[in-house]
């Protein structure tokens, strides 16, 4: 009995520190960026899009494909960046196993 309250007693620890490194994700950030850095993507590791900045050089009215596609692949790097933290941050947790819900 003794060592099934040790450990739950694990259990709980590992899942407050869990909660504690999933709140953690939502104030670091991360940034993608295409055409060299003229659009870039601010997203935080809920991957949450928090701010997109598009340089005045990457508008062009005759162009606005390429401003879409730019701001695409933003995004996307952004969100590859976000799921790369996040499985740095709760992998230590879960060994690296993808427990569905968890984050």
């Amino acid at each position: 009995m003794n060592n099934m309250n040790q450990m739950m007693k694990q259990v709980k620890k590992m899942q407050e520190q869990m909660l504690k490194a999933q709140e953690a994700l939502e104030s670091k950030t991360v940034e993608g960026s295409a055409g060299g850095g003229v659009v870039t993507a601010t997203m935080n590791g809920h991957k949450k899009l928090l701010d997109i900045s598009i340089k005045p050089e990457a508008v062009d009215p005759d162009d606005v494909e390429m401003l879409q596609d730019l701001v695409l692949t933003a995004v996307n790097d952004a969100i590859a960046k976000a799921e790369e933290l996040s499985n740095q941050d709760m992998g230590k947790f879960t060994g690296g196993m993808k427990i569905p819900g968890l984050f």
